[in-house]
C-alpha cells in the first residue's frame, strides 16, 4: 500500500529516463514527515485488523527526522506501538550493544526509549556473536523475520557507493544476512563518528539484498547534494551489483523520498527541456545556454540554431525569437557577474555591477561556521575587501573543537603552546588523549581543541590585514549538542546572530550557503541567519543591506546561479593558500575529508581554477582562478 499522497511528478514523458518511482519534497522536513505519516497510518491500519505491523528500520542521519516525528506522535496524538515488530537492518562487528557507536544505541536514543513498543519486539543484529556462530545466527535472524510474518515496510537510506543496508557494491540480489566487509568509502563516512578511520570496524552484520526486497513496502530516504549522483546512478541506470541499490528497480512498492537537492541531477529536473515543455524564463534560459555552451565545447557567442535543434532547445529560440540575440543576453548577464570589487567600485557606474559603488567603504560582516570556511571558501574575496579600505568583521560561528584530532591536540599540548589549564587539567588532558574509545571529549578538552582552532584563525586573519578587533568567536550553543544528530537550533542562537548583526550594522554580509557539510552545521548556521534577519527587518541598516552566499569545501554553485564572481590573480591564489595553511590543525589530519583525499586547500584551489576554466569556455576573459557567490534576497 501506498498511503502517502505519492504522485508520480507529470506525464510520463517526464520520467521516461526513471525506473524507480520517487518523490521530491522542498527539505528532508518535509520528506520525512510524510514517511512518518505513511509508517503511523500503517501501525493503525494493523491495529484495526488486530495484527502486527512489521517494520525493517534504518539507522544513520537520513531516518532521524522521521523518528524523531513518530516520537511526537506517540507523545501528542496517542500514537502506541504495541502491535509493532521491528528488525534493523545491520549493525558494525564486532560492537557491544552499550556503545555509542552501536545501532542498538542509535536506535534506543532515537526511537525505543521514548515510546511504549515492547521489548521482546526489537530485533537488532548482535555485534558480540562469536565468529564461529555467525552462519545460525544470521539464518536465525531471517527465520525470525519470517515467523513475524515478513516486512510490511522497509525504510532505507542509501550510501554514496550505493549501498543499502551494508550491502555493499558486488553483493548479489539474492544475499541474505550476513557477515559483510566494509568498503573503505563506507569506512571514510563513519569516521567521524568514531573519532578516526582506524576507530571504524571492518565488518558488519547486515539483512541481505533478497531479504529487503522480501519487503511489502520499501521507502528509501535520501538527503542533500551529496546523494545527487548516486541517486541519478540508481534511479535511471542499468541495475548492476556496482549499484547495490538499483536492484530496488524490479521492486514493485518502492519510492524514493528525496530532497530538492538530492534529486537535483534527475534529468527531469536537470535538464528538464530534455522531456518535456518548460517556462523559458531567466534564470532556465540561462540553464540551458549554458548547459548547451559546455555541451557542445562551444563559446556561447559561437552557438548557431544547428546546435540548439539537434540538443532538443528548438523551443527556446522559438521562445527567444534569436540565437544572435539570445547568445548576446546571456553572454552579457553572465560577463556581468564578474567584478574585482566585491565591495562595489568607488565613482563608476554600476548599473550593470553585482554590488553597489555606494558607499566605497562598507562594513563588512563575513560569517563562518567553522573557523576556516572564511579563507577556503572565499579567502581571495576577503582578501580584496581588506585590500580595498572596507570595515570588514568576521564571526566565527562555532568552536569547531569536532574536527581537531586527538593528534593534533596532545601535539599542542605536548609544546605546551597554549595556557589556561592547571597541571591537574594538564594531566588529566594527556590521560584522556590516550583513551581512543571515549564517547564524547570533556569540557576541558573541548577548550583544548577550541583554543587551537580560535588561534588559527587569529593568526589568518592577521596575515590577511583584518584587525582583531573585527574577529568575533560567537561559540554558538547548539554547536555544544552532546551528539551532532540532536544539535537544535535555540533562541539563545539566534539573539546572539542579531546581536553580531547589530553591532556591526553591516552593507554587505557573506555566509555560507553550502548545505552539503558532514554533520550539518553550515545548515543550522545558514537558518540561524535566516531567523536573525527576519528579526531584524525593521532596523534601519536592513534597508541597505546586501547577503552574498558561499559554498564551502564540499560543492560549488553552477554558472547559471552566480550572481558575483571575483577572479583572483596567481598571486592571490598563492595568498589565499597561505591563509588556510594557518589552519594547521585541518591540513594534514583533518577529521571530516570525506572521500577526497585531496586537503581542503587543494579542493579550494581546484574548485576556484575549474570555475575560472567553465568561464573561459563560455567565452569570457581568462582568469587564474575565481570565487563565486549568489545573493540571497531578504
Amino acid at each position: 500500500m501506498k498511503s502517502i499522497a505519492y504522485q508520480k511528478p507529470g506525464q510520463f514523458e517526464e520520467t521516461r529516463y526513471e525506473k524507480i518511482h520517487n518523490v521530491v519534497f522542498p527539505n528532508d522536513r518535509e520528506g520525512s514527515l510524510a514517511v512518518a505519516r505513511e509508517i503511523a497510518d500503517l501501525i493503525r491500519q494493523k491495529q484495526a485488523e488486530g495484527k502486527p505491523a512489521v517494520l525493517g528500520l534504518a539507522t544513520g542521519s537520513s531516518p532521524i527526522k522521521v523518528y524523531d516525528e513518530l516520537v511526537r506522535m506517540y507523545r501528542e496524538e496517542g500514537l502506541s506501538f504495541r502491535n509493532v515488530i521491528t528488525f534493523n537492518l545491520d549493525e558494525y562487528y564486532p560492537m557491544d550493544p552499550e556503545d555509542v557507536n552501536s545501532y542498538h544505541y542509535f536506535m534506543h536514543q532515537y526511537l525505543f526509549d521514548h515510546i511504549d513498543i515492547k521489548p521482546e519486539n526489537i530485533h537488532i543484529p548482535d555485534g558480540t556473536v562469536p565468529m564461529e556462530k555467525m552462519t545460525e545466527y544470521c539464518l536465525s535472524y531471517e527465520q525470525q523475520i519470517k515467523d513475524a510474518g515478513g516486512l510490511d515496510f522497509q525504510l532505507l537510506g542509501i550510501g554514496r557507493s550505493g549501498h543499502i543496508g551494508f550491502n555493499e557494491p558486488g553483493s548479489h540480489i539474492n544475499s541474505g544476512t550476513r557477515l559483510i566487509t566494509l568498503s573503505h568509502i563506507t569506512r571514510v563516512d563513519a569516521a567521524p563518528s568514531f573519532f578516526g578511520l582506524n576507530n571504524v570496524p571492518r565488518k558488519a552484520i547486515t539483512m541481505g539484498i533478497s531479504t529487503i526486497m522480501q519487503a511489502r513496502r520499501i521507502v528509501l530516504l535520501a538527503w542533500s547534494k551529496k546523494k545527487s549522483d548516486i541517486i541519478k546512478k540508481t534511479v535511471e541506470g542499468e541495475m548492476t551489483s556496482d549499484v547495490p541499490a538499483t536492484y530496488l528497480q524490479k521492486h514493485p512498492n518502492t519510492t524514493f523520498v528525496l530532497d530538492e537537492e538530492a534529486a537535483s541531477k534527475l534529468t527531469r529536473i536537470d535538464t528538464p527541456w530534455l522531456v518535456k515543455d518548460v517556462e523559458w524564463d531567466n534564470m532556465m534560459s540561462k540553464k540551458a545556454v549554458v548547459w548547451l555552451s559546455e555541451k557542445t565545447k562551444l563559446p556561447i557567442l559561437k552557438l548557431t540554431d544547428n546546435e540548439y535543434n539537434q540538443n532538443h532547445l528548438a523551443d527556446l529560440i522559438a521562445h527567444k525569437g534569436s540565437v544572435y540575440d539570445l547568445n548576446i543576453e546571456i553572454f552579457n548577464e553572465i560577463q556581468h557577474t564578474i567584478t574585482g570589487w566585491p565591495g562595489g567600485k568607488p565613482g563608476a557606474d554600476d548599473t550593470y555591477r553585482p554590488e553597489r559603488a555606494n558607499p566605497p567603504q562598507k562594513r563588512v560582516l563575513i560569517f563562518s561556521p567553522h573557523p576556516d570556511d572564511d579563507v577556503i571558501s572565499m579567502g581571495g574575496t576577503l582578501d580584496r575587501l581588506v585590500e580595498q579600505g572596507h570595515d570588514v568583521h568576521v564571526a566565527y560561528q562555532v568552536a569547531g573543537y569536532n574536527a581537531v584530532s586527538d593528534e593534533e591536540a596532545l601535539k599542542y599540548l605536548e609544546v605546551n603552546q597554549l595556557t589556561g589549564f592547571s597541571s591537574e587539567e594538564m594531566t588529566q588532558l594527556f590521560y584522556e588523549l590516550q583513551e581512543k574509545n571515549r564517547a564524547v571529549d570533556s569540557p576541558a578538552l573541548k577548550k583544548l581543541k577550541s583554543s587551537i582552532r580560535r588561534a588559527e584563525a587569529i593568526s589568518a586573519l592577521r596575515f590577511l590585514g583584518v584587525p582583531l578587533v573585527n574577529i568575533h568567536f560567537l561559540d554558538l550553543p547548539f554547536y555544544d549538542a552532546p551528539e551532532v544528530h540532536k544539535r537544535k537550533i535555540s533562541s539563545l542562537d539566534v539573539e546572539i546572530m542579531e546581536n553580531i548583526i547589530k553591532l556591526v550594522q553591516p552593507h554587505q554580509i557573506f555566509a555560507a550557503g553550502d548545505l552539503a557539510d558532514p554533520h550539518g552545521t553550515h545548515q543550522l548556521s545558514y537558518e540561524l541567519l535566516i531567523k536573525a534577519l527576519e528579526n531584524l527587518k525593521e532596523e534601519p541598516f536592513y534597508q541597505d543591506l546586501y547577503v552574498w552566499l558561499y559554498r564551502g569545501a564540499w560543492d560549488e554553485f553552477e554558472v547559471h546561479e552566480i550572481e558575483m564572481a571575483v577572479p583572483m590573480s596567481p598571486d592571490q591564489v598563492l595568498k589565499k593558500r597561505h591563509a588556510i595553511f594557518y589552519h594547521q590543525s585541518q591540513k594534514d589530519l583533518v577529521m571530516y575529508k570525506g572521500d577526497d583525499i585531496r586537503e581542503f586547500w587543494m579542493r579550494a584551489e581546484d574548485r576556484n581554477k575549474e570555475l575560472a576554466r567553465k568561464y573561459d569556455s563560455l567565452g569570457l576573459a581568462e582568469y587564474e582562478a575565481m570565487e563565486a557567490f549568489k545573493r540571497l534576497k531578504i
